[in-house]
């Protein structure tokens, strides 16, 4: 009896070690798109009152949970029914990953005046006492839950293909533990990040001297945190889905090892060459995409 006892609580520090350990090589490779998330949500809440915007990021949280709620049953059937579709998954999301980041290093060639444009319509609407605020609000909520559900899903796919070769309860735990804390990490931080600059007017404000540099200085950095949110979310966009292309695709995979061999680093350096191959790789597989992508929208204008 004190054997089986014994030989259950290895079998359960064993799972329990290898769900630890799964669910940090997931964060790790999921981190290009909590990058972007949060960035992207951040600014999804940009334009609604200062009073308003701890409700829409909860909105948001709550329409987040119900798309892991989704997502994560969906994954676990796939990779119960169906494993051989994890790699296609995988190499689906590393290109969608790319795209992205191309898609926004070249959003003002792809888009130009006329984003600008609904920019300033949407700033102007905010600024209209006839516009309904409540049913704007609602379209925000809708819109960054539809956001949400894609980058959800490229988290949920990511973590999948980490955890595919795991048992099935392993699976069951990271997927479920990934997706419970990237959505109150993400949302958590983004309720933070919106807010700052109302601490920052707040420290302002106050009688002491050092209250108030500190407010002046949460002002100054609110929106530099802002940018370099989006670049570093860019950054790993092509780190991350780049190392997904190349660990998917055997070719592209040699090639990638010839250069580090070719460099003769070794170590760190090895490292930095390994990770330089892969953003290079995510970015002309996004210019890729977002060529063939834009080729196709373009053929369909001329059609309509």
């Amino acid at each position: 009896m004190a054997s089986s006892l014994l030989a259950l609580l290895d079998d359960i520090t064993t799972v329990l070690d290898d769900v630890a350990l799964l669910s940090k090589m997931a964060a790790k490779k999921t981190s290009g798109v909590l990058g972007d998330d949060l960035a992207l949500n951040a600014q999804q809440v940009t334009g609604v009152s200062a009073d308003r915007e701890l409700p829409v990021v909860w909105g948001v949280f709550k329409g987040s949970m119900l798309n892991k709620a989704i997502l994560v049953p969906a994954a676990l059937a796939i990779s119960a029914w169906a494993p051989w579709l994890v790699t296609p998954l995988l190499m689906i999301g590393g290109a969608y990953l790319c795209f992205e980041g191309v898609e926004k290093l070249a959003h003002k060639w792809l888009h130009g005046p006329a984003d600008d444009a609904h920019q300033q319509a949407l700033s102007a609407a905010l600024q209209d006492p006839s516009v309904d605020l409540a049913a704007l609000e609602k379209d925000k909520i809708k819109g960054a839950i539809r956001t949400d559900f894609i980058l959800s899903a490229e988290i949920i796919a990511i973590t999948l293909g980490t955890v595919a070769d795991a048992s099935f309860m392993t699976r069951v735990l990271v997927l479920s533990g990934i997706a419970i804390l990237m959505t109150i990490g993400v949302y958590g931080l983004v309720a933070g990040i919106v807010k700052l600059d109302d601490v920052g007017l707040w420290l302002s404000r106050k009688a002491a001297a050092w209250q108030q540099a500190l407010g002046r200085g949460l002002l100054w950095l609110a929106p530099w945190l802002m940018k370099a949110l989006s670049v570093a979310g860019t950054a790993a966009m092509f780190l991350v889905g780049g190392g997904i292309l190349t660990h998917g695709a055997p070719f592209l995979h040699d090639a990638v090892h010839h250069v580090v061999v070719a460099s003769g680093a070794s170590g760190f350096g090895a490292t930095v060459v390994q990770l330089l191959g892969d953003a290079v790789t995510g970015i002309l597989a996004g210019i890729v995409v977002v060529a063939g992508v834009t080729g196709i929208q373009r053929l369909r204008h001329r059609r309509e």
